[in-house]
């Protein structure tokens, strides 16, 4: 099995280094490996689908908690 440098997936990908890195750390990246400071990905990884919230409909509210904006209002 060969393995790519973040820097090789990430231009694959399309994304950042180090939303990468990000990923791999959260296990997000199947079959990664870390080395030392460096991960090494398979060439063959999928990219996992990104979960972060894009709509906006999220906002902090007092105290720092996380409230729906549509509720908020």
């Amino acid at each position: 099995m060969e393995y790519l440098t973040v820097k090789e997936i990430a231009e694959k990908w399309g994304i950042s280094e180090r939303r990468l890195q990000t990923m791999c750390k959260e296990g997000m990246v199947e079959g990664s490996k870390r080395f030392g400071r460096s991960w090494a990905i398979p060439e063959d990884a999928v990219k996992p689908v990104d979960r972060r919230i894009k709509s906006g409909k999220y906002m902090k509210g007092k105290k720092g908690y996380l409230i729906i904006a549509s509720l908020w209002r």
